[in-house]
């Protein structure tokens, strides 16, 4: 059904990012573009914003973490002028905010919307007010959604459970998915130090665990000094949850943690380290751990939602308890003291987990099905209309 009609169909994008829409669903567009699909994107403008492609970029401004009435009111206005404008045939919508916003516009328009619950964020995490607030909306947003998809059970369970969404609605995805050959396993020199390498790959927040992983590694150190931990992602410091820079700075010059940055190249990194480790306390398939086990390297991860998905327990990796450094601490240490054939076993286990259920290409057939679907019953309800119009 796509591109096959007389007039290129239209797809909007809209995620709180364009940073998201680059890392996330570029392959997805790829194949919506070669399909041709008339491609929108909608979000904040960033450093990734003139790398989307052929796509028709539209500025989106937004306080990702504002809960201003007027401001988001203005937010959810313009949202619906843009959608009035392109009236696209049906709108993709990510992260929370632009979920909720997009469905209730979709919804005054008669638009078909395929939601995308990738993780529900700090407001399920640490509840308050705006955890009712927030389920509140999402009740009223998501009736007019055609598709929802969730990227973990426990995440799709609550919103059945709570009546935020229909049966007929939820559908589960394996997260994101990861591109299998871009992240595939491959030699490493070795690093001549002798050190054990644990690499975690995440946004700066005490919400991913970073403070029980640094305080898993200061326990570990007096007995492991050939330990090293890197981090390897950006300051998020308008998040709540974020790590100050002066804290990090501090963990930095006191040798407990060697801070790599933010970049684009995931893979070496991952590739010259010895285990991933990701101490989170919610998610929703964390890509990182996608992209580790891809290349072949055991986990450490938390039993928590979104993140036992990603493992099998002593086969792939080990599980620990969340917000428990010293069961962070043990775990790490178990893997610290496995032989390195065994952690290569682990590692190829994992691999074959990737393949045999997140690869990348599951998502995007699945968002290519269900946009065919909408499509095609678009038209038919078009020809019904036009046949008893034409019969009165």
């Amino acid at each position: 059904m796509l591109g096959t009609s007389e007039r290129p169909k239209k797809v909007v994008l809209v995620a709180n990012t364009s940073w998201n829409i680059h890392n996330f669903r570029r392959r997805l567009i790829t194949q919506l573009l070669e399909r041709g699909v008339d491609v929108y994107v909608l979000a904040p403008y960033d450093n990734y914003s003139k790398n989307l492609g052929k796509v028709h970029y539209i500025e989106l401004p937004m306080d990702r973490r504002g809960t201003d009435p007027l401001r988001e009111i203005c937010l959810l206005a313009r949202l619906i002028c843009i959608f009035y404008i392109v009236r696209p045939d049906v709108i993709l919508s990510y992260t929370p905010k632009c979920n909720i916003y997009a469905a209730i516009g979709a919804r005054i328009l008669g638009i078909p919307i395929i939601t995308n619950i990738s993780g529900l964020g700090t407001a399920f995490i640490r509840r308050s007010w705006l955890t009712r607030v927030v389920k509140y909306l999402y009740r009223v947003a998501l009736k007019g959604s055609v598709r929802v998809f969730f990227q973990n059970r426990d995440d799709q369970r609550l919103f059945l459970d709570k009546g935020l969404v229909s049966a007929e609605q939820a559908r589960l995805l394996p997260g994101s998915g990861v591109d299998l050959q871009r992240f595939s396993p491959a030699p490493v020199p070795a690093n001549g130090s002798g050190a054990f390498v644990f690499l975690c790959v995440a946004r700066l927040l005490k919400d991913k665990g970073i403070e029980e992983l640094v305080e898993a590694v200061k326990l570990l150190k007096p007995r492991y000094p050939h330990l090293e931990c890197r981090l390897l992602g950006f300051l998020d410091l308008q998040n709540p949850s974020a790590i100050g820079a002066e804290l990090l700075q501090a963990w930095v010059a006191e040798g407990t943690v060697d801070y790599l940055g933010s970049s684009d190249n995931v893979v070496d990194p991952l590739r010259h380290c010895d285990c991933v480790v990701l101490p989170s306390y919610r998610e929703g398939t964390p890509r990182s751990l996608l992209e580790a086990a891809s290349v072949g390297k055991p986990i450490v991860t938390t039993d928590t939602v979104g993140c036992r998905e990603t493992v099998e327990d002593g086969v792939t990796g080990l599980l620990c308890r969340v917000r428990d450094a010293v069961d962070l601490k043990d775990k790490m240490e178990k893997m610290l003291r496995l032989s390195e054939s065994e952690r290569a076993a682990m590692g190829a286990k994992g691999r074959e987990k990737m393949q045999r259920e997140f690869d990348e290409r599951i998502v995007i057939d699945r968002y290519l099905e269900t946009i065919s679907e909408i499509l095609e019953e678009r038209c038919r309800s078009a020809a019904a209309l036009f046949e008893a119009k034409r019969s009165a």
